[in-house]
């Protein structure tokens, strides 16, 4: 069982990445699937959110990235993704992916957490 996560890079400000998460040994479309990130010297932070469990999408952003990040999924290959653009130096961060509930989202408590990637955002 194993969530990867991949995509990240340097940018520069303004740029553009897109994040990917893939699972192996569960079906990913039975989850809610998040992304997550730490920057140095803070706190965890939940950035955004997808959950199918209601017979439809529902997407939840950190306020720090609306507008400027989208979360997709594709349940068919067990994969989401994270598009980020105009990017901020204070996106700098290392971003997880996990998988769970969402109703525990915010708390960060998911039942699964791939490792993270790295995004740097600088000039």
């Amino acid at each position: 069982v194993q969530l990867q996560a991949s995509g990240g890079g340097s940018v520069q400000p303004g740029g553009t990445l897109r994040l990917s998460c893939t699972a192996s040994g569960f079906s990913l479309g039975d989850y809610a699937v998040a992304w997550f990130r730490r920057a140095p010297g803070k706190e965890r932070e939940a950035v955004s959110c997808i959950d199918d469990s209601d017979g439809y999408s529902q997407y939840f952003y950190a306020d720090s990235v609306k507008g400027r990040f989208t979360i997709s999924r594709d349940n068919g290959v067990d994969t989401a993704y994270l598009g980020m653009k105009f990017l901020k130096p204070e996106d700098t961060a290392t971003y997880y992916c996990a998988a769970g509930d969402r109703h525990t989202y915010y708390s960060g408590n998911m039942t699964y957490w791939g490792k993270g990637t790295q995004v740097t955002v600088s000039s």
